[in-house]
């Protein structure tokens, strides 16, 4: 009901509570869409634009099934290659005796764990629901969408698989990890090389492990349930590193995404003879 001092009519109320969300009239009536004066859009729209390059780029490697090895190096879009249409690789780097899986290219059935522990990282969802969905766009700036009901219902309740994803990008990244060592082999498969395609799998490797192992399902595994830390002296030792690696979650988790990209396409470069790798020793 409008007052002297509320210029709201009865019509503007029924609209608001039709409305819903923050527009109930429960909530402080204010006319403008929000108050912030600085430019809060760059941030979620520098989120959408990153993650949609990255699904755009590992989407066109996904279907490319080609160029992927270039020996040493194997793409990690690639690996393991568990498809009987892999190209030799040699080193036991070839997993095809795993199935048939009817001519699919060999990264579509690899890219499923990463990118299903990426999808459902607790950093990952606040990025694309900030970017995408807008829900919110950003601090202070109100939820668009007239319900909320967070990840209670189908199908945001399957993001609780992300702690048994987490399982699966470890051994991912311990396969990543034996290709990364393999990259200090020349194609004849002796041992005492190094190309700068071994530092950029290198590099890689180690921005993976440090995604994975800073992220927060990892950090409750090692110190989570604990009533005492004082009694675990060692996994409290453990929760204190994985806890400063959290800290820098999202940072990681960036720059992982960028440098598994820059694995690949390097990769591309040097199996579809753009240039060849330079080689140190």
């Amino acid at each position: 009901m409008a007052t002297g001092t509320d210029p709201e009519t009865t019509a503007d109320a029924g609209a608001r509570t039709a409305r819903g969300g923050v527009d109930t009239p429960s909530r402080a009536a204010i006319p403008a869409r929000h108050l912030r004066r600085d430019r809060w859009w760059l941030a979620p729209a520098g989120t959408a634009a990153g993650l949609l390059a990255f699904v755009v780029y590992s989407t066109w490697r996904a279907f490319a099934n080609s160029d992927y090895y270039a020996a040493p190096y194997v793409s990690p879009f690639y690996s393991p290659c568990i498809a009987h249409n892999c190209v030799p690789m040699g080193g036991g780097a070839d997993w095809d005796w795993i199935g048939p899986w009817w001519g699919l290219s060999p990264a579509l059935l690899v890219l499923i764990f990463p990118l299903g522990f990426r999808l459902t990282c607790y950093y990952y969802r606040k990025a694309y629901y900030r970017g995408f969905w807008a829900s919110p766009p950003a601090c202070a700036v109100p939820e668009p969408h007239a319900k909320y009901t967070g990840e209670s219902r189908f199908p945001l309740i399957l993001q609780n698989v992300h702690r048994y994803f987490f399982y699966f990008a470890v051994l991912v990244a311990g396969i990543l990890t034996y290709d990364a060592v393999l990259g200090f082999r020349d194609g004849t498969g002796a041992w005492g090389h190094m190309g700068l395609g071994t530092l950029v799998l290198l590099a890689n490797i180690v921005l993976i492990w440090a995604y994975t192992l800073s992220c927060h399902s990892c950090r409750h595994i090692v110190g989570g349930r604990l009533r005492t830390f004082s009694k675990h002296p060692v996994r409290y030792r453990l929760w204190g590193w994985v806890s400063v690696l959290n800290a820098r979650h999202m940072q990681l988790a960036w720059a992982s995404l960028v440098s598994v990209a820059v694995a690949d396409f390097y990769v591309y470069l040097v199996a579809s003879g753009a240039f060849d790798d330079p080689r140190f020793f």
